[in-house]
């Protein structure tokens, strides 16, 4: 069956932790390993991939050569675009990704635009869109009509787990506002909460996707580490605006996270 060239084919991974050396472990987790596992099954399962996006976390604490690592990685894709999360620097991680196309904001195809918004804050768990941010992403909207995905480190919507939804944009209201008025933006693509989210709001669909790393449990009130499996998200974006998308993982029982742990 021959490639229906119109469809725009999209992986996401996120919350990659990668320590500043390889081997690092966090919960239990080899970082590097299982990022390595979830990139194997990635290129297994899906041959055809127009672009890789990576939404935050990448480093656990905004190292440089875990930035190195990941581009080392994820070498094999086409095109890429990253965004800092709560755990990354992101002034390092602009600099390490100087005169590469995984830095910039805007991605573009013939018929869908993804946006980058970076809404990592220094010193802060949770997030937040500043003024700038906003308004790149209106000048980009108003420059296209291109169907739409915004991607963002922290959710901008309720994912169901009390102390998550502490996290989330704290300026979730004005960023809705904004995207209320532009009725190309069809999703909205989040990492952060190490599981998988899949809801619709304000017309628009809002996706939260697996870390390469451990997971957190759905539906949990307090800090809480679940057993299962990394993985990723795949998109396939179609030329009117429909969306495919669903969560892949690596196989069960190959990396054991912590499951006692209360903190990281």
């Amino acid at each position: 069956m021959s490639r229906d060239a119109s469809v725009l084919h999209v992986v996401q991974i996120t919350d990659c932790h990668l320590g500043a050396s390889p081997g690092t472990t966090l919960l239990n987790m080899d970082t590097d390993a299982s990022l390595a596992a979830v990139i194997d099954l990635i290129r297994r399962q899906r041959r055809a991939c127009d672009l890789l996006l990576a939404t935050g976390d990448l480093s656990d604490h905004g190292s440089v050569a875990a930035y190195r690592r990941l581009r080392e990685h994820t070498q094999a894709f086409g095109a890429a675009r990253w965004l800092p999360g709560n755990h990354d620097n992101a002034i390092t991680l602009r600099e390490t990704l100087a005169g590469d196309e995984r830095g910039l904001r805007v991605f573009r195809s013939q018929h869908w635009q993804v946006v980058m918004l970076d809404s990592s804050v220094p010193l802060q768990v949770g997030g937040y869109l500043a003024d700038t941010e906003l308004q790149a992403l209106r000048e980009c909207l108003r420059e296209s009509p291109l169907h739409t995905v915004v991607a963002v480190h922290h959710p901008v919507v309720d994912v169901g787990c009390a102390w998550l939804d502490q996290q989330q944009v704290a300026n979730a209201d004005a960023f809705w506002a904004l995207v209320g008025q532009f009725p190309q933006v069809r999703a909205v693509l989040c990492g952060h909460v190490h599981q998988p989210l899949d809801v619709m709001h304000q017309g628009v669909r809002v996706l939260c996707t697996p870390s390469t790393a451990w997971q957190f449990a759905a539906n949990s009130v307090g800090y809480q580490v679940d057993d299962l499996a990394p993985g990723y998200r795949w998109l396939q974006l179609h030329a009117d605006g429909r969306i495919d998308t669903g969560v892949e993982r690596i196989d069960a029982g190959l990396f054991q996270p912590d499951v006692l742990s209360t903190g990281y």
